[in-house]
């Protein structure tokens, strides 16, 4: 019987480890979850006190396991009338932009207040969230997917 013949086994490392799979813009659009906490119906004498000031809660989630980057921008307006007209329009008081850093599941809360001068229905969905990953080496953040209309209601007593 003849025995059979060794081979040597060659390893070899390549000379550029394999680049982690860039994520795609649709998880990238999806790192961070956002939800607004107000009251639906919130009641105020415009004869005693010409603004409305209505506390609003944005809750911002993390929805990825990695450290993200997070701007959040408060000066958008609706463009088109028709929004407009439905809702009518309000101001952010206070800080208009913020910029913060979630770790991976973080949740966060941010306290803002929405000034209004006429009763009516109004959208607090406003705010515009973009987010990238910190690791990322891009100039410009993911906008991130906007929830449903938050409506309020503004009556006067």
């Amino acid at each position: 019987q003849e025995l059979p013949e060794t081979v040597l086994l060659k390893f070899f490392r390549p000379e550029n480890p394999p680049v982690p799979a860039r994520p795609t813009p649709e998880q990238l659009s999806n790192l961070i979850k956002t939800s607004l906490h107000y009251p639906e119906t919130f009641n105020h004498s415009f004869h005693q006190k010409s603004l409305c000031l209505v506390p609003v809660t944005l809750l911002l989630s993390n929805c990825s396991q990695a450290v993200v980057d997070v701007m959040i921008d408060l000066r958008h307006k609706p463009t088109s009338s028709e929004a407009l007209e439905i809702h009518g329009s309000f101001t952010w008081l206070g800080q208009t932009q913020y910029k913060l850093q979630l770790k991976g599941q973080e949740v966060y809360s941010l306290q803002l207040k929405a000034c209004f001068v006429h009763t009516g229905v109004y959208n607090l969905g406003t705010p515009r969230v973009f987010a990238k990953l910190v690791d990322q080496v891009t100039l410009f953040e993911t906008s991130q997917q906007n929830s449903m209309p938050a409506l309020i209601i503004i009556n006067n007593i």
